[in-house]
């Protein structure tokens, strides 16, 4: 049995165990200390794309592949939420605008298979990072001691081991960290269309009585210059009805869901189905494990969150650990404190969010429509939430916050 030795084992290849790999390289590279990256390399080819605010393209940045991939990405520019209900009380088309903020863009949407070609570039060429091309089997996890046993039968022992394998982490399981788990009544239908007319890189979210039925802007195609994808969420009862439609009927359909915003739809891939459910770890720390990605928090995809949370956990971490003792269980004690406030808080508004479309109770329309509207009017409300929205962390939010209010009280005095 051979057995190998670091002093970070990443585990799990996709974007954020990748992410997570490089920028812990950057963090500990001055220490002379060692990382193994537990996963093999991925063979097939992506077809998804991930919705990517500017906090994560800050690190994309850092990391040197950004400019790389932006001439492939669609840019975000535009955030409209529309009621797309018939219920009594709807709520006003409310747009946010990256212009307002001094940006070119809330985000971009990244393609995944592209995005994944580039980390495994830099991956290959990091001398910090030793790569494992192989599975996670089994740990044996204590503070300052893991050990890994691998599908090729080798072993890997490491002082900090982190957990990016997704919702069902073997590595979280090992560790003893337990999860709170709940589930949606509702499925959602994901597929991507081009449109007759351009988006201008709009994403409109429109809000329906089964839940929030998403465009977001693709990059273009020489074939097809207009191009979105779709995350329509649905009742879970109706979900099988959808998906034996024929394609010109479900083009239809979304054409007149989406109020022929976009022109006329024909659909590029077929419609796949997700039972929505959510998940989040008692702890994000603990017995020498750090979670992050959907190894911590699961939740509905509204508001492109999922992703950049998980980037967070990854620069949290990095932060963690360069200034504490990989063996000190300080360093996972302090990681879990600065998790658990902002995942909460990203949790329970997505959850809010989206219960909110569910109900019939005319008190919870009539609220919900009224911060809609003071979202889309009030001025610094509205900055708050595209600052918010952009996914920055509660410790960021806050002074904001604050700053705004003063700026509207200040603006309230000078008009007296």
């Amino acid at each position: 049995m051979k057995t190998g030795q670091s002093d970070i084992a990443v585990v799990g290849g996709g974007l954020i165990g990748l992410i997570a790999a490089l920028k812990l390289s950057q963090s500990i590279r001055d220490q002379g200390l060692k990382i193994g990256l537990v996963a093999p390399k991925v063979t097939s080819q992506d077809p998804r794309t991930t919705a990517m605010l500017m906090p994560s393209i800050a690190v994309l940045e850092e990391l040197g592949v950004w400019d790389t991939i932006k001439p492939a990405t669609a840019p975000l520019k535009t955030m409209r939420l529309i009621d797309g209900s018939k219920r009594l009380v709807r709520a006003p088309v409310t747009d946010f605008r990256a212009s307002e903020m001094d940006l070119d863009a809330f985000g971009y949407n990244v393609p995944n298979a592209d995005m994944i070609g580039l980390l495994e570039e830099q991956i290959g060429e990091d001398q910090t990072i030793t790569r494992h091309d192989a599975l996670l089997e089994d740990a044996l996890c204590e503070t300052g001691q893991v050990t890994l046993k691998l599908n090729d039968g080798s072993v890997l022992e490491t002082k900090l081991a982190v957990a990016a394998e997704g919702r069902n982490s073997i590595l979280r399981e090992s560790a003893e960290i337990d999860v709170k788990e709940w589930s949606y009544p509702q499925t959602a239908l994901v597929l991507t269309f081009k449109h007759s007319l351009p988006h201008d890189y709009v994403s409109a979210e429109f809000h329906t009585e089964t839940g929030p039925f998403t465009q977001v802007p693709l990059p273009s195609k020489p074939d097809a210059p207009n191009r979105s994808s779709l995350v329509w969420v649905v009742a879970s009862s109706e979900a099988d009805n959808f998906l034996n439609w024929n394609i010109r009927k479900l083009e239809q359909y979304i054409e007149n869901k989406m109020q022929s915003c976009f022109g006329k739809v024909n659909i590029e891939t077929p419609l796949s189905a997700i039972p929505l459910s959510g998940m989040t770890a008692k702890s994000f720390g603990g017995n020498g494990v750090a979670l992050v990605g959907e190894a911590g928090h699961v939740f509905p995809p509204i508001g492109a969150q999922g992703f950049n949370l998980g980037l967070r956990d990854v620069c949290d971490l990095a932060e963690s650990v360069a200034s504490n003792d990989l063996s000190d269980g300080v360093l996972l004690s302090g990681y879990s404190r600065k998790r658990v406030a902002d995942v909460a808080l990203r949790t329970a508004g997505v959850d809010i969010m989206n219960r909110s479309l569910l109900t019939d109770f005319l008190p919870v329309q009539i609220a919900r429509t009224v911060g809609i509207s003071a979202l889309g009017n009030v001025g610094w409300l509205r900055k708050l939430a595209m600052h918010g929205g952009l996914g920055n962390g509660l410790r960021d939010a806050l002074p904001s916050a604050a700053s705004l209010m003063e700026r509207g009280r200040a603006a309230v005095n000078r008009s007296r």
